[in-house]
């Protein structure tokens, strides 16, 4: 206490300075309009700074939870879509084949292979959140793959960028069908072949999902066609397509657990028996 008084009795002339300019300052600011609106001016410039810092600092450690809102909010959306109609066509009575009863479990790619010939991703969920096999893996953009093995938290998938992946897949603008396969070359093209010469290709038309799928809904996104060849042996068209998804940059994705499936293999499977 003693070296409080002595400091304060050492400097009070500059104290008393202080006090008296920081009075003279205060005054002068508050009788004066301009001076004044220059200081609240530099505060709010100061404050709001700070503030944006501060946010700046709140969003970056928030981003997972609100990726995460997000990707939840993507799936709900998604579930509402594979339940309306088809919009490609505009169907009067039934609804889209395998889409009704369509659930969509949301997921996180957590490896992803694309530099072989046969590749896979893991996705870390598995059988206890309901993931089965054969069960379609898509994203925002378009399709991803099909379920391979299951563990109660993870599963693996088969990628479209797989030599030995095959999905039925169609002309959006017509009914015209193919196989969607891959020749291991490009990660941003796969081939659609086995498309009749009847049908009417040209670059740029959009190739989605088949009806004849029991793995994916009916019109969910591929890629558009880049070129189009004449397979000599079948006269068949063979397509590149332009995939919709960069395979090599994937995060979130959802499998798709259609209800119907077993019902319909089975079913199929009894008539292919009475044949």
């Amino acid at each position: 206490m003693q070296q409080i008084f002595s400091f304060l009795f050492k400097n009070s002339y500059r104290l008393l300075f202080l006090l008296l300019l920081v009075l003279s300052l205060g005054l002068t600011i508050q009788s004066h309009s301009y001076h004044k609106s220059k200081v609240i001016s530099s505060a709010n410039f100061l404050t709001g700074g700070i503030y944006q810092k501060v946010n700046n600092i709140n969003e970056y450690f928030n981003l997972k939870s609100q990726n995460d809102e997000l990707a939840f909010e993507n799936a709900r959306l998604k579930a509402l879509l594979f339940n309306t109609k088809d919009s490609t066509k505009l169907p009067e009575i039934d609804t889209i084949k395998g889409v009704k009863k369509t659930d969509v479990i949301i997921s996180k790619v957590i490896h992803n292979s694309y530099s072989r010939h046969e590749n896979y991703l893991t996705i870390q969920n598995g059988s206890k959140d309901g993931i089965k096999q054969d069960m379609g893996v898509i994203n925002s953009a378009g399709i991803i793959g099909i379920v391979d093995d299951v563990s109660p938290g993870y599963a693996t998938v088969i990628s479209i960028l797989n030599v030995k992946s095959q999905i039925n897949a169609k002309l959006k603008k017509s009914n015209h069908f193919g196989s969607l396969v891959w020749n291991g070359k490009s990660t941003g093209f796969v081939q659609l072949i086995d498309v009749p010469r009847l049908a009417g290709v040209r670059k740029g038309d959009t190739i989605v999902t088949g009806g004849q799928s029991h793995i994916f809904p009916e019109n969910i996104g591929i890629g558009t066609i880049e070129k189009v060849y004449i397979e000599e042996e079948t006269n068949y068209y063979v397509i590149d397509v332009k995939l919709f998804n960069d395979m090599t940059n994937l995060g979130y994705v959802y499998v798709i657990k259609n209800k119907d499936r077993e019902e319909i293999i089975q079913l199929e499977s009894k008539i292919k028996k009475d044949e």
